[in-house]
């Protein structure tokens, strides 16, 4: 393992984070997000693109591998990733592959999802720089199920059938990945179906995470109670002599959960403001990198401050930056400027590298562009970065 190193990264050295974009990839990518930051034209965009999407024979596929889907995405199955791998490999990162399918509710698209993912296992097993694979478990079982579970309500003969499939494919997922060295990300879902999710990840964590962390739990620090369960989770973890897999984000769902409450007449499970998100997402970091050597960190944000928070940790702690329990994780497309400067100070950084058929995926890529779009008509982080690169390269004056 290397050494501590010096925490003083600039996030703001552009000339490292594009340095892999020829100056035609940096003028397209900054064509792009020029776009993205028009509010009404990301409205347009995402309604044509979802248009085009479910155009028969694939024929509106071009207009989103043209536009936005080679920004955010590997391509539409593993061989194509193949390049986006390699390429990230070249400038010292990893790869997260995800098979970006969401939203299905018939058996055969969940047994088709699972041999996917055991695909990707595979795959990731042959090439030592895609050391993980992420998942959603609402993609082997219908959410109702999951809903009804949660609320207490009793399963139906068929809905049990169901869970117990559900059940059955991720028991195999972890199977597969454990006899390959693969490790498993499980993303976190909207609140109301997130218990059942919960009590199967733990339960296969203290499964396979005896020796080394192989499946990780998603943390939602914008939830009011994430930071009591990630710490609850440790005792068990310690108790039960497994190591905890922890991969922390800010949040995903934060209007439709404000809303559901609202409209269920249950408390707000979302924070207050961002403020009270940032000090807790804060806090789970230090607590994972406290106690490092029994939990196994993502740290999956896009934040500057938190990123440069666990650079200063690890340094005041002397943990190595290439510490396999010290990770850190941006969306492939987004935030260059922290994933590659990380990198290329020899820290553990990956790109979360979603894949699939186009059409699948388009729901995915409307929520980056929705992300990047800037709401007050200020120039986006992304947009922000880009220019400097342009204005250093001399092709923006």
């Amino acid at each position: 393992m290397s050494e501590p190193g010096d925490p003083n990264l600039d996030f703001n050295n552009t000339e490292i984070a594009f340095s892999y974009k020829s100056n035609k990839e940096l003028v397209k990518t900054y064509r792009l997000f020029q776009l993205m930051n028009n509010p009404t034209l990301v409205k347009l965009g995402s309604f044509f693109g979802n248009l085009a999407a479910r155009m028969p024979f694939g024929i509106g596929d071009p207009f989103i591998r043209e536009t936005i889907f080679f920004q955010f995405c590997g391509g539409t199955n593993l061989f194509e990733c193949q390049k986006v791998v390699d390429r990230l490999n070249f400038r010292n990162t990893l790869t997260i592959l995800d098979f970006g399918v969401e939203a299905k509710e018939k058996e055969e698209d969940f047994e088709h999802t699972l041999a996917e993912n055991i695909k990707a296992i595979e795959f990731a097993c042959s090439n030592p720089n895609v050391p993980v694979i992420s998942t959603k478990l609402t993609g082997y079982v219908p959410i109702s199920v999951l809903e009804k579970i949660q609320s207490g309500e009793r399963l139906n003969e068929i809905e049990n059938v169901q869970f117990q499939r559900l059940e059955d494919r991720f028991a195999q997922l972890c199977k597969k990945a454990f006899e390959m060295g693969v490790s498993i990300f499980v993303d976190a879902e909207e609140s109301w179906i997130q218990d059942p999710i919960d009590q199967l990840v733990m339960k296969y964590m203290a499964i396979y995470n005896k020796e080394k962390p192989i499946i990780y739990n998603t943390y939602q620090l914008y939830r009011k109670d994430r930071l009591e369960f990630l710490k609850d989770n440790f005792i068990t973890a310690k108790e039960n002599n497994f190591i905890l897999g922890v991969k922390i984000v800010r949040g995903a769902y934060m209007e439709k959960e404000r809303l559901r409450a609202q409209e269920k007449g249950y408390s707000d499970p979302i924070q207050p403001d961002k403020s009270s998100t940032d000090r807790d997402y804060n806090y789970a970091l230090r607590f994972c990198i406290e106690n490092f050597e029994l939990i196994s960190l993502c740290n999956s944000s896009h934040n500057w401050e938190s990123n440069q928070l666990q650079v200063d940790l690890m340094a005041q702690k002397q943990i190595p930056r290439d510490h396999p329990h010290m990770n850190f994780c941006q969306l492939y497309g987004m935030s260059d400027n922290l994933t590659f400067n990380l990198s290329s100070q020899g820290y553990n950084v990956a790109k979360y590298v979603p894949y699939g058929p186009i059409r699948d995926v388009t729901p995915y890529l409307t929520r980056r562009a929705q992300e990047n779009t800037s709401v007050t008509g200020d120039m986006s982080r992304e947009l922000n970065l880009l220019t400097r690169e342009m204005k250093r390269r001399g092709l923006l004056k």
